[in-house]
């Protein structure tokens, strides 16, 4: 009898993040095996990652305050696949990132699928500030220290717009905010100011400060502003906002119920404090707050509260995420309308019952919104799939008061035409699917079982096999380790 030898496959995946300060690429290589042996169904999983390439550290290119220089930032990535040695054709998955306040820029869309069509086969993810506080804390390492401490983790990412938190404990996501705390709030020409961001102009407001542009880089009310904001960072993760502080928050309060035990920043303003990179790596040149924002952090005595917990990258944490491709096969009792198929780049959004239908049911609601937060803020019909795991047994008055729930639930999305996408760890997809086509039949459905993804994951669904399965991509914005 032949021995089943396993086939192993490599391949390229690049990460690319535009933020408010910076730029960087990341090129890295995946092996994946099929680990289920000769007979059985394929699993497909990533047995070894390497990052091959670091591009330097780029100051992003802007045509205005409005708009991404499109051309300048393909320009630039062209140039660094040369240094890399590689050609577009020769990436197969990855991450564009836009983040940060270069997020909110007329052309971000525009950009990140432009560099999806010239750049490679990418997972395309604009991610807004939610979104990009989820990302930097795998990156930064701060979602692994949970998973291994049992502890409740904030990672705290600061660039040069935003200040992007994420809390975790045991690597389940608690919660998130996002604050107008960044070191480009204010810009340096010289030996004067050149400009002030609106939420640092309202700030000056309200202390009576007479600061404009043009006035002298050393007026003293700035350091009083950085430690000011490193002041709101510690309310903010106390959950002690007050309504001065109001001009900062941009999104929601914070809305994690634990108490924090240890924090992790990373970002830029990080690498002013811990400063992992080498000169030569760094380019870019910045004239702002950033270094006096970076002493306000380390100089706050409330701060020190809190463990401080090194992170395993600064200013990389976001571009780390390359995206990787692992493809599942559902289970076979499933519901899908096979019109609907194939879908592609659906991001998902957790929810957990807990093995309590009651108090899974009172959470829906509440995730949809906050689905809808992250995913589509500005209410553009951006769908997502619901991913709903840690179900207990299900009677059939089990499945109907569900799938009310459900129904009601999903009145929140701007677009009702939209497919309805649930996932489920557990097998109940097909009895789902029945139930909700009965409650209403109109209702454009796929529901699909026997997948595990996380949350922040996005993932394919392709088209109806004959052995009525359906192949899934799962595609995770995936962190060196």
């Amino acid at each position: 009898m032949t021995r089943y030898e396993a086939q192993k496959e490599d391949f390229l995946s690049a990460g690319i993040d535009i933020g408010t300060s910076t730029t960087k690429i990341v090129i890295s290589r995946f092996s994946l095996m099929n680990m289920a042996g000769g007979t059985h169904m394929p699993r497909i999983e990533i047995i070894d990652k390497e990052v091959l390439y670091r591009s330097p550290i780029y100051r992003t290119p802007l045509k205005s305050s409005a708009d991404i220089d499109i051309q300048a930032v393909e320009s630039l990535v062209r140039q660094e696949y040369v240094k890399a040695g590689i050609e577009p054709k020769d990436i197969k998955t990855g991450a564009v990132i836009i983040t940060g306040e270069t997020a909110t820029k007329q052309n971000a869309e525009e950009m990140v699928h432009y560099l999806s069509d010239h750049a490679g086969d990418f997972l395309v993810a604009t991610a807004g500030p939610d979104l990009e506080g989820i990302i930097a804390a795998k990156g930064s390492g701060a979602y692994e220290h949970s998973k291994k401490t049992g502890k409740t983790v904030a990672n705290i990412d600061i660039g040069g717009g935003t200040a992007n938190v994420a809390v975790y404990k045991s690597g389940k996501l608690c919660g998130t905010c996002t604050l107008h705390i960044g070191g480009r709030l204010i810009e340096f020409e010289d030996s004067t100011i050149k400009s002030i961001s609106p939420p640092v102009h309202k700030i000056f407001q309200q202390w009576d400060a007479s600061v404009r542009e043009g006035d002298s880089r050393s007026h003293t009310v700035i350091k009083e502003l950085t430690d000011y904001m490193a002041a709101v960072i510690a309310r903010m993760l106390k959950k002690e906002l007050n309504d001065h502080d109001s001009p900062l928050l941009l999104g929601n309060e914070p809305n994690w119920q634990e108490e924090i035990e240890a924090i992790m920043f990373s970002g830029g303003i990080s690498e002013c404090i811990y400063h992992y990179e080498e000169p030569v790596s760094s380019p870019a040149e910045y004239d702002d707050i950033g270094e006096m924002l970076a002493m306000s952090l380390r100089e706050n005595s409330e701060l020190s509260y809190w463990t401080w917990v090194k992170p395993d990258e600064t200013v990389r944490a976001t571009v780390l995420g390359a995206g990787t491709q692992t493809t599942e096969i559902s289970g076979s009792t499933i519901h899908v309308e096979i019109h609907d198929l194939p879908i592609r780049n659906l991001p998902v959004f957790q929810v957990r019952f807990g093995h309590d239908l009651s108090g899974g049911l009172k959470k829906l609601s509440k995730a949809i919104k906050q689905a809808i937060e992250i995913y589509d803020p500005l209410r553009e019909g951006q769908n997502f799939a619901l991913y709903l795991t840690e179900i207990p047994y299900l009677g059939f008055r089990d499945v109907q008061e569900l799938t009310g729930v459900l129904l009601d639930s999903m009145q929140l999305k701007p677009r009702h035409d939209q497919p309805m996408v649930i996932v489920l760890e557990s097998d109940h997809a097909k009895v789902l699917g029945q139930t909700i086509k009965v409650q209403k039949p109109e209702q454009s459905l796929i529901c699909i079982d026997q997948i595990r993804v996380e949350h922040g994951d996005y993932i394919d669904i392709g088209h109806l096999l004959q052995t009525n399965v359906v192949p899934v991509v799962v595609k995770t914005l995936t962190f060196h380790q």
